[in-house]
């Protein structure tokens, strides 16, 4: 080769290398240099995602940026993704506002005071009762109790009730004495009345109908009790005629208030009166018109009574002590 050839040849590579390090030096200036301004280093490329050809075999450049993809909802993430699926479930501004000024019934508190207050007031209970043990003669009658609280649990108070044209000789013992002329000794009662203590150990509320909350007590009673009761002649109706004479026994029973108001309740009640009953002589004596003759034994007996009524508070208001 001549020498004025690999001169030129010299000369074009030493042009090219100076080309190259002016273009690397323009891109990132030397650390520390004077006057020059740091710029953002560029970001890398990302390597061209393989896509396969369109069907019009144009194939794209590798350098033509991509669009980037949707990202799918999440299900069930958010209001978008409800309201997608399912427009009309979307909640809207106004029902939101709507539910958000709604108003509240009633206040409510972690430490709730009791519905009713008892203590210092009357209570007035009107009832009717059904005597449940008796087969062969029931005792329905119309009563009246009163009661004082003398604190919130614990209360006196005087009871009567009429059995007066009431006492109901059942068709079972009518047929059962005809046809067998054998008889049951019946009693009729005409009046009861007793005087009685009633504590109240139980009381709270619950919800009725999925709309109500109602307020009740659960209470127990017990006292004296005065029945004025005779036998029924069954064994010699024609010449025995018993004249009514006074009994006198205990009570216990247990009741169930239900408050629709803070001095009105409805109640239910079981209650047992226990007293000495006396029994007509099962034989007839040689002279029948003798009333000596006509008494048998005295028997102790249960006269068990279910009896529904309304109670009443008075006075009909009341206020806390502390308040809330």
């Amino acid at each position: 080769m001549k020498l004025p050839a690999l001169r030129r040849l010299a000369v074009l590579a030493a042009a090219t290398t100076l080309l190259v390090a002016s273009s690397a030096l323009a891109q990132k200036a030397p650390k520390g240099a004077k006057g020059a301004k740091p710029s953002a280093a560029p970001a890398p490329a990302a390597a061209p995602a393989y896509a396969p050809a369109p069907a019009g075999g144009a194939i794209d450049e590798l350098d033509e940026p991509k669009p980037a993809p949707k990202a799918a909802p999440a299900a069930g993430g958010g209001m978008g993704g409800i309201c997608e699926i399912d427009p009309a479930a979307c909640p809207k501004a106004e029902d939101i506002e709507a539910a958000a000024n709604r108003k509240v019934q009633e206040e409510l508190f972690a430490m709730q005071q009791v519905f009713v207050v008892r203590q210092g007031r009357f209570e007035l209970n009107p009832f009717w009762t059904f005597s449940l043990n008796d087969q062969f003669v029931s005792h329905p009658s119309a009563g009246l109790a009163m009661n004082y609280y003398l604190t919130q649990d614990l209360a006196i108070g005087v009871r009567g009730q009429s059995y007066w044209g009431l006492n109901v000789d059942s068709s079972f013992n009518f047929e059962n004495r005809r046809a067998t002329r054998v008889a049951v000794p019946l009693n009729e009662y005409l009046w009861g009345a007793s005087a009685n203590v009633t504590y109240v150990p139980i009381y709270g509320k619950f919800a009725g109908f999925q709309k109500f909350i109602f307020s009740y007590d659960v209470y127990g009673t017990a006292g004296v009790s005065a029945l004025s009761t005779r036998p029924i002649p069954v064994i010699d109706p024609n010449n025995r005629n018993f004249d009514y004479g006074v009994r006198i026994g205990a009570n216990v029973g247990v009741g169930l208030r239900i408050f629709f108001s803070r001095w009105f309740a409805m109640n239910l009640e079981v209650r047992d009166t226990i007293y000495p009953e006396l029994l007509e002589n099962l034989t007839v004596a040689a002279n029948p018109i003798d009333k000596a003759t006509w008494d048998g034994e005295s028997r102790l007996t249960n006269n068990v009574e279910a009896g529904i009524g309304f109670t009443m508070f008075f006075p009909t208001t009341f206020e806390y002590r502390l308040p809330k």
